[in-house]
């Protein structure tokens, strides 16, 4: 019965956090103005040209990303090097080293000719990095059902902020979602693990 009550408690907390993020969230769309791209952001200290890469120092200083990206892929699906035992945790930890292996892509595509057509590609691959991070994190603090449904949630999430942000010339969406688990791990850090 202690058990029960624990957990209905449990749940009670998780939602106040969920719908304090959420208040936070709308509040942030509504009292701020629009955030545009500026053309300043396209500027780079290094603009040179080496064997024909344009920004070449920009582009190459992106392979570390890969090497991260790929290597982590691989002993993440070897699973035992990690330590990987739900589910959940493979997709999550997945997900992020693939998102970290497409930030060297998706960068070094957008620093070759830096615009507002290509900025996206820089920032959608982070966005899959931060959401399959912070979901690996509800997986460990929260459970794997929680953690998987909001793996798949954000994901979304990253992918509509995105289109919002191209559609739109408006970053507020981009920047929230980064903003929230910088926001929401640190309020989650004093709930107990549901997998002790």
């Amino acid at each position: 019965m202690g058990w029960v009550v624990k957990q209905q408690l449990m749940r009670g907390k998780r939602t106040r956090i969920w719908g304090g993020t959420l208040l936070c969230w709308l509040c942030l769309m509504f009292a701020t103005p629009k955030i545009p791209l500026s053309p300043k952001h396209h500027r780079y200290a290094d603009m040179r040209n080496f064997l024909g890469v344009p920004n070449t120092l920009n582009v190459i200083t992106n392979f570390p990303f890969l090497v991260v990206g790929v290597l982590g892929f691989v002993l993440c699906l070897q699973r035992n090097f990690f330590n990987i035992i739900l589910r959940g945790e493979l997709w999550g930890w997945a997900l992020f080293y693939a998102g970290t292996a497409g930030v060297a892509f998706g960068s070094a595509y957008y620093h070759l000719k830096p615009d507002d057509n290509r900025v996206m590609w820089d920032t959608f691959p982070m966005m899959i990095a931060y959401s399959s991070l912070f979901s690996s994190f509800m997986v460990e603090r929260m459970g794997e059902k929680i953690g998987l449904s909001s793996l798949f949630a954000l994901l979304l999430f990253a992918f509509l902020s995105t289109a919002y942000g191209i559609t739109y010339n408006d970053l507020r969406l981009c920047m929230a979602f980064q903003l929230i688990p910088s926001v929401a791990i640190p309020g989650m850090m004093n709930t107990r693990s549901s997998q002790i």
